[in-house]
């Protein structure tokens, strides 16, 4: 007699766990994790469950050690050999963030699959059952070894270091703008899309970072300041949101130009939301001009990953060429 598929379900809080509340008005987290396994129907079929619950928090309130938390327990199911997958159920609003973390720390075979949802239980379009089911056929899937931690979501599975949730409100708020997806669920299969590729490793113990990382957004006439104040107030790394291919102000370079000789590292991504950062301009506060003073390019990693990136790559004690290593787009990508 051949076993199902034995997958271990973190469940964390979010929108997928909240009903709404006419004190409050609005959705306030109410279902734990039995809960919402006993509202999905159909899980028998696709795998035996192992429910691990730490809580109901929303996504938009989590820490590095938060996270790292959720990664111990991560570790902690994935040290059962008999295990297929884990899946992570969590809010939306940083899901895109938390996912790729725990890629970077990530060196099982068998895949992590983050999953959420956009309606709560008290909304006759509640997305959380069918995504449920889908993050843990994906999670007992043998097409997903070797894939890392992955995002399914509206049936449509996305690497972690490309996902981006680009709607506010959509069911399916989740894309891949650079590679595309992995593949899809139907019929409770994965069918593959395309081939994963190469992805980005921490491979040192990650803590939090001893202070703040920073992120600044280049926008119209954003001059040094905001760099000059987080300086000020004890920031331990800066990720600077560049307009274009990695532009901006000149005075905004400036203040990094100071924060570097500081020793404070300076990485610079692109706001546009796909795309690579890139040395083609070189007029001041040209990318050209932000690699000659010493900034790391985060190649196509949006500014919110390029950030956590940063962060656990200091956490870890990385230097200045570790940390451009870390951030720079994985050799083949």
């Amino acid at each position: 007699m051949t076993l199902p598929p034995r997958v271990a379900v973190i469940f964390t809080g979010g929108t997928i766990g909240m009903t709404a509340d006419p004190a409050a008005g609005g959705a306030v987290p109410t279902l734990d994790g039995a809960s919402l396994l006993a509202r999905t129907g159909g899980l028998a079929t696709i795998a035996e469950v192992l429910p691990i619950d730490r809580g109901r928090t929303p996504a938009s309130h989590f820490s590095f050690a938060d996270v790292l938390a959720i990664r111990a327990a991560i570790d902690a199911a994935l040290a059962d050999p008999g295990l297929s997958g884990v899946v992570v159920v969590q809010g939306t609003d940083t899901l895109e963030e938390t996912a790729f973390a725990w890629d970077l720390l990530h060196d099982d075979p068998r895949p992590v699959v983050v999953t959420g949802a956009m309606r709560t239980a008290s909304d006759p379009d509640w997305d959380g059952p069918a995504n449920l089911r889908d993050a843990i056929a994906a999670a007992a899937d043998p097409g997903l070894r070797g894939a890392g931690v992955v995002v399914a979501f509206a049936g449509v599975v996305h690497p972690a270091d490309d996902v981006v949730k680009g709607h506010a409100t959509a069911l399916d708020p989740f894309r891949s703008p650079d590679a595309g997806p992995l593949g899809r669920l139907v019929d409770g299969r994965f069918v593959a899309g395309r081939a994963g590729g190469p992805r980005r490793r921490l491979g040192l113990p990650a803590v939090p970072p001893p202070g703040p990382v920073d992120l600044v957004t280049a926008a119209l006439d954003t001059d040094g300041r905001p760099i000059d104040l987080a300086v000020a107030a004890g920031t331990c790394g800066i990720v600077v949101a560049a307009t274009g291919a990695g532009n901006t102000h000149p005075d905004l370079l400036r203040a990094a130009v100071e924060a570097m000789a500081a020793g404070i590292p300076v990485v610079v991504a692109s706001r546009t939301g796909a795309g690579r950062v890139g040395p083609t301009y070189a007029f001041p506060g040209g990318g050209r001009t932000w690699l000659r003073a010493g900034a790391i390019l985060a190649g196509a990693l949006t500014p919110v990953k390029a950030r956590v990136a940063l962060a656990l790559g200091i956490g870890a004690g990385l230097e200045r060429a570790g940390l451009a290593a870390l951030l720079a787009d994985p050799a083949g990508s």
